[in-house]
């Protein structure tokens, strides 16, 4: 449950969150250009998530949706 609180507690990850909920199935290329930071910020953010139990992550061919 910490992870959760954790996770949601830095309003990056709830804007990448929201962007999430309001598109399924995005891609890390996808997520970066509509936030201005760099890659490795948004996976860093994105494996956050992922542990707090809030975002899966799936591949389809070579691409990984979020």
């Amino acid at each position: 449950m910490d992870e959760v609180f954790r996770a949601l507690a830095d309003p990056t990850r709830r804007s990448l969150l929201d962007e999430l909920f309001r598109q399924d199935g995005q891609t890390l290329s996808a997520l970066d250009e509509r936030f201005s930071m760099t890659r490795f910020g948004v996976m860093k953010h994105l494996k956050q998530l992922e542990e707090a139990g809030l975002v899966v992550t799936k591949r389809q061919g070579r691409h990984k949706l979020h």
